[in-house]
C-alpha cells in the first residue's frame, strides 16, 4: 500500500474512531475492510440504542442526508448499518483527502494577533 493512502486510511481512522466514541475498538492498521466494519458495529449499536445520537454524528460528519434517507428507505443490498458504515468511511476519507491536497502553509505573524 503506498504511504500516501496508509496515511490517508490511519488518519481516517483516527478521527472516525474519535467522533464516533469508539474508544473501545482498537486501532486496526492497512485493513480498510475491517475498520468500515468496526464502524459498522458502532452504527448498529447507536440505530439500536441511540438512533439519535447516530444521526447527530451523521451531521456533524457532513455525511449526505440524501444518501442516508437512501440507504435506510430505498437500499435493498446490503444491512443499513453496513451503508451508513460505508457512507461515513467514503465522507471522512474524501475530507481527509482534500485537507491534504489543499493544506496551508502557517501564516507569518499570525501569533501577534
Amino acid at each position: 500500500m503506498e504511504t500516501n493512502q496508509h496515511n490517508t486510511l490511519i488518519k481516517t481512522w483516527d478521527q472516525l474512531s474519535h467522533d464516533l466514541e469508539m474508544e473501545d475498538f482498537p486501532q486496526i492498521p492497512d485493513a480498510e475492510i475491517r475498520m468500515i466494519q468496526a464502524i459498522a458495529e458502532r452504527v448498529k449499536q447507536l440505530l439500536r440504542g441511540n438512533p439519535e445520537l447516530l444521526m447527530s454524528h451523521l451531521y456533524r460528519l457532513d455525511v449526505d442526508e440524501a444518501k442516508v434517507q437512501k440507504m435506510i428507505f430505498e437500499n435493498t443490498d446490503m444491512p443499513v448499518h453496513e451503508g451508513i458504515a460505508q457512507l461515513i468511511w467514503n465522507r471522512q476519507k474524501m475530507r481527509i483527502q482534500t485537507k491534504e491536497q489543499y493544506k496551508q502553509k502557517p501564516i507569518d505573524g499570525w501569533e501577534d494577533f
